[in-house]
């Protein structure tokens, strides 16, 4: 077989996708939507598997999930809003944009910055009623949070939307050039950077990386997100300098880039810091108990008397009621030695 022939014959891209979704009766149901509640449901089932290793109370997930994820899908718009204005308030903000699309986020737009700010509010909203620790859950989570992302950015391939520029690598994505979001001046056939797929892949490499390192040093006071924050900014400078897209431009230092830039760098500077603040501290809490004991911090509870292994030890078969109850026997047992002898006296 001769290997040229077929390789021109069959030339080497990603084909732009021949489907977007399907209708349900009235109801249209958008691709980027399967791929948004896929990454969810990827994502908390993750979740809930290393909850429930740390400690956490069953059924808690689903608690603090049914605050933080409308919260993020708000806050996630909000700030796609904000950073690539022009097709809601027009260039300049001149009123020419539609008002109406800002609701619309099945024709996508969401910014993960936005998510994951005010997702962290409806999740401490949901920490508080369950009583346990926000760290404590952004710890548990943080993998999750990378991996609804690989999915989720799938979303972005089905809308033909948020690629990069021109390309001759055999892995360049065709987009249809009948889509409206097919960049005026460019040839029919011009292949563009996949910057979906580079985000995909480094979110899904990110996940195995923060389970490894979470498996060896066991990370408590929220540092697992805060190292997950500083992966996922170094990998998003470098693709969103790919995107060409319409983004608000800010320029600093001299330097003329992407808002989603200099936010990524910010970022990650921030969270380098607080993720040092926290092991410095972490370290001097063990160097206080001589070195050897676990990690201050490492209970999932707000009020760590609600704590079961605090009573129960290692065994997670005990319930909480099983704890309350031995707890009320060893009181009347108490009561029982303390009571007189009536028939010495």
């Amino acid at each position: 077989m001769n290997f040229g022939r077929f390789a021109a014959a069959v030339p080497l891209s990603i084909p732009s996708p021949g489907w977007s979704g399907f209708d349900l009766g009235p109801v249209r149901i958008h691709a980027y939507a399967l791929c948004i509640l896929l990454g969810i449901v990827a994502a908390i089932a993750l979740t809930q598997v290393r909850w429930k290793r740390r400690g956490g109370p069953e059924g808690s997930i689903w608690d603090i999930a049914i605050w933080a994820i409308p919260f993020g899908i708000i806050g996630g718009r909000l700030y796609h809003v904000v950073s690539s204005p022009d097709a809601y308030f027009g260039p300049g903000f001149d009123g020419t944009g539609d008002l109406s699309l800002i609701p619309q986020i099945w024709r996508g737009g969401l910014g993960i910055w936005g998510a994951v700010l005010l997702g962290a509010v409806g999740a401490w909203i949901g920490c508080r009623r369950a009583g346990v620790k926000l760290s404590a859950f952004m710890d548990a989570a943080a993998p999750g949070l990378l991996l609804a992302q690989a999915i989720g950015r799938w979303g972005n391939y089905f809308n033909q939307e948020l690629f990069g520029g021109p390309t001759t690598l055999p892995w360049g994505l065709r987009i249809d050039p009948s889509n409206p979001n097919f960049p005026p001046g460019f040839p029919a056939d011009t292949l563009f950077h996949p910057t979906f797929l580079y985000e995909s892949l480094w979110s899904l490499a990110g996940v195995g990386i923060l389970l490894l390192l979470d498996r060896r040093f066991t990370f408590t006071r929220g540092r697992l997100f805060w190292l997950y924050a500083m992966y996922y900014t170094l990998g998003r400078v470098w693709i969103e300098a790919l995107r060409i897209d319409d983004a608000e431009q800010v320029s600093l230092f001299g330097l003329t880039t992407r808002l989603n830039v200099w936010t990524s760098i910010l970022v990650f500077v921030a969270s380098a810091a607080v993720f040092i603040v926290l092991s410095v501290r972490a370290g001097s809490g063990r160097a206080e108990d001589g070195g050897a004991g676990p990690d201050e911090g490492r209970s999932v509870y707000l009020d760590e008397a609600d704590d079961p292994s605090k009573v129960r030890g290692s065994d997670p078969a005990v319930s909480d009621a099983g704890v309350r109850g031995t707890l009320l026997d060893n009181q009347k047992g108490s009561l029982k030695t303390a009571e007189p002898d009536t028939e010495a006296t």
